[in-house]
């Protein structure tokens, strides 16, 4: 049955009640026509309780916007949601990508993730490449997919709201990874499937690396909200040292915006649930809103937590990752780095949940804290103990 303003329906019913489905939710494409978002093609979601959410087709099939009833969740940035055909990779020494950051869901990789990085480049048996140029965060984001359909399917009296596409990461003499992903949210509710699968098309192993930037915004960001974990223990912070308390801002309760404002982040180790799963939230008990991220450990073995308060930006993100914080040449160091043969894949699975209203925050509160209570102090110091990660792949050296 599909559940729409208060009321159970059958498929007849719904569409006894209007002419299309569309009048209560669905997918559309469109295509954004003005200044730097001029050509990208956009899915629009509605899944009929008030959720609405755009996904950028020619950006790697990211979130964009999402809102909850006119209320914003997403995280827009100063740089819009840029065209790719405007993005310069190795821009500023590799931090260009930063004008092109922006929008709830901004996947990093495919085979690169976290800051610049000179990779060696043995494994393509191209002599005169001796290495990769790896910029900020890797290449994906701003590459557009080639959308494979979208729409909706029904289930019985079922309805599911979907969208596929292929992004391609490849060069002569390089990688060639392709990821494939596939979008859903049932009609009636408010979690979003995002189901990924990152495959080596080519014939010679190839570095992996990847992470999501979550990114919510005001007002289920503001001062008072809370920061959600099963935290087992906190691993590492960016600002450590003299200035880990400088700015009045723990990891557990943020702030408002500050001018000037340096970001703060960390790393922490999640326990997860009888099934494999983490949850992190981000939580605003004042206007009884939240926003919570599932992902497997299995898959996203490593967490972190990205806090820019700065006014202007003013963003909190969850950042679900394949590795540590540590960094590529790191990985590749301690033998954790991802080398997917010809045809190997992976597989992530994340949903994306709305919590709208305070029973469903405290319930959320509630599962998390059953895995693990995260620390009651705000500035914990970091233990610094990375966790050998078992990653079942070659390294290179």
């Amino acid at each position: 049955m599909v559940a729409l303003f208060g009321r159970e329906f059958s498929r007849r019913e719904v569409a006894g009640h209007a002419g299309s489905l569309s009048q209560f939710a669905g997918v559309r494409l469109s295509t954004l026509a003005d200044g730097l978002e001029r050509g990208i093609r956009m899915l629009e979601f509605r899944s009929g309780t008030g959720l609405m959410f755009s996904v950028l087709v020619d950006r790697a099939m990211d979130i964009a916007t999402c809102e909850y009833r006119g209320l914003p969740i997403g995280w827009h940035s100063p740089s819009g949601f840029r065209h790719p055909g405007l993005h310069e990779y190795e821009g500023e020494h590799g931090f260009a990508w930063q004008r092109s950051f922006s929008g709830l869901l901004v996947t990093c990789g495919l085979d690169h993730i976290l800051f610049p990085d000179e990779a060696p480049a043995e494994h393509y048996f191209y002599p005169a490449r001796q290495s990769i140029t790896n910029t900020v965060h890797g290449r994906i984001s701003t590459i557009p997919g080639r959308l494979s359909g979208y729409g909706e399917r029904w289930e019985g009296d079922r309805c599911f709201l979907w969208a596929e596409g292929v992004m391609t990461q490849a060069a002569v003499f390089a990688e060639d990874l392709e990821l494939v992903r596939r979008i859903e949210i049932e009609v009636g509710t408010n979690r979003i499937h995002l189901n990924d699968v990152v495959r080596n098309r080519g014939f010679n192993p190839t570095p992996h690396m990847y992470c999501y930037h979550i990114n919510v915004g005001h007002p289920v960001l503001d001062a008072g909200s809370r920061y959600l974990a099963p935290i087992a223990d906190v691993v590492w912070a960016a600002h450590d040292g003299d200035n880990y308390r400088a700015q009045g801002v723990g990891y557990h309760t943020l702030g408002g915006p500050q001018a000037g404002f340096y970001e703060q982040g960390w790393q922490h180790e999640l326990a997860a649930d009888a099934e494999g799963l983490c949850s992190v939230a981000l939580v605003n008990d004042r206007l009884g809103i939240g926003f919570e991220v599932t992902t497997r450990k299995d898959q996203f073995p490593c967490m972190y937590e990205w806090q820019d308060l700065q006014a202007g930006h003013y963003a909190v993100g969850i950042e679900p990752s394949t590795h540590h914080v540590l960094g590529a040449a790191e990985a590749r160091r301690r033998g954790e780095a991802i080398m997917l043969e010809g045809g190997e894949t992976r597989r992530y699975d994340t949903v994306l949940s709305i919590l709208p209203d305070a029973e469903a925050i405290a319930a959320a509160e509630a599962a998390i804290v059953g895995v693990a209570r995260q620390p009651a102090d705000p500035y914990p110091r970091p233990s610094y103990n990375f966790r050998p990660l078992r990653q079942g792949s070659r390294t290179s050296s």
